[in-house]
């Protein structure tokens, strides 16, 4: 019988630690509610813009509602396109936060101006959801670059705003700001970037936050473009930038990830990718099984190299 092949990321995962990579927990439950967006960013890993359709169904909803009711307390970590956008999110969130889940969301900040998702900010706070807003850079060149023109402007009015009730500000309102780079580097130490964030940010528009995390770009989806010719060069800055002392927080191993359509995937980059969980377990939210899922084999391939690369990456900022 023939054996299958480790990916190159599983022979250097077997090589530092002497076994596969396995999930430990499943203390994080990602949900990819669409595609959909009113940005199209040029890092953008699930290539999201205002032309995709791909869309949560109130059915898929409900199925994860019916697992998380059965879980332990968790984080629930929504992301998208832009979340906003979906038409029953509140609906959604209200029973998360009923089932007494710590619930965050990944919001593109612009978004919260447009007159149709205005609300937002507000049911937040009134629901105690901690957000994860994008900033990619505190100058504006570096952003108009990445996200479009006028997207700095609003994003500084959305923080300015968020800030006004309370988020960045108040303990119990996190405000998370994410950066990731213009071009194909890996980011600089996240603690020295905060502070320049910290100082620039309050120095110019008096904006507070609570803390920053610092993403790499993977080599998917819009991002694939931007590097053009030089995804090879960028491949080996990844793999050469291998860092051991990441296994130990990969995000893959205390999450599991749910795609619009249901999907059970190890990672938002996964999903990007189109690689769903091991097939020798459930890969659908209606055959969820969170003590099998919580020990599952780790599906990898090549940007997975961007997770381990440096201090690290993972949806929650820097790992060492």
């Amino acid at each position: 019988m023939k054996t299958k092949k480790n990916t190159e990321f599983e022979q250097q995962i077997f090589d530092a630690t002497r076994q596969p990579l396995h999930c430990l927990d499943l203390g994080t439950i990602q949900v990819n509610l669409g595609l959909i967006c009113n940005q199209t960013c040029a890092h953008c890993h699930v290539d999201a813009s205002p032309k995709r359709t791909e869309q949560m169904s109130w059915q898929t909803m409900q199925a994860i509602l019916a697992v998380t009711a059965k879980l332990s307390p968790a984080l629930i970590d929504i992301t998208g396109g832009a979340p906003e956008m979906h038409p029953h999110l509140e609906k959604f969130l209200r029973n998360l936060v009923k089932q007494h889940h710590r619930v965050q969301l990944r919001t593109n900040l612009t978004i919260l101006l447009d007159p149709q998702y205005t609300h937002f900010p507000s049911l937040y706070k009134e629901l105690g959801i901690e957000l994860v807003a994008s900033l990619p850079c505190y100058l504006e060149e570096d952003v108009r670059l990445q996200r479009g023109n006028g997207v700095f402007e609003k994003s500084i009015e959305a923080l300015q705003m968020l800030n006004k009730i309370g988020y960045g500000t108040i303990p119990k309102h996190p405000l998370t700001l994410v950066f990731n780079p213009l071009e194909p580097v890996l980011p600089p130490e996240q603690k020295t970037l905060e502070n320049d964030y910290r100082t620039f940010l309050s120095e110019h528009f008096h904006i507070q936050f609570t803390r920053l995390i610092t993403l790499t770009n993977m080599p998917l989806g819009r991002f694939l473009t931007v590097l053009q010719g030089k995804k090879p060069e960028y491949m080996r800055v990844l793999k050469e930038s291998f860092n051991p002392e990441t296994i130990p927080s990969l995000m893959c191993r205390h999450q599991i990830n749910i795609g619009w359509d249901g999907t059970l995937y190890d990672c938002d980059f996964n999903l990007a990718a189109g690689l769903s969980v091991a097939p020798n377990v459930p890969r659908h939210i209606t055959q969820f099984d969170p003590s099998v899922l919580a020990m599952r084999k780790i599906v990898t391939a090549d940007h997975c190299f961007g997770c381990t690369a440096g201090h690290g990456s993972s949806c929650g900022g820097a790992l060492v």
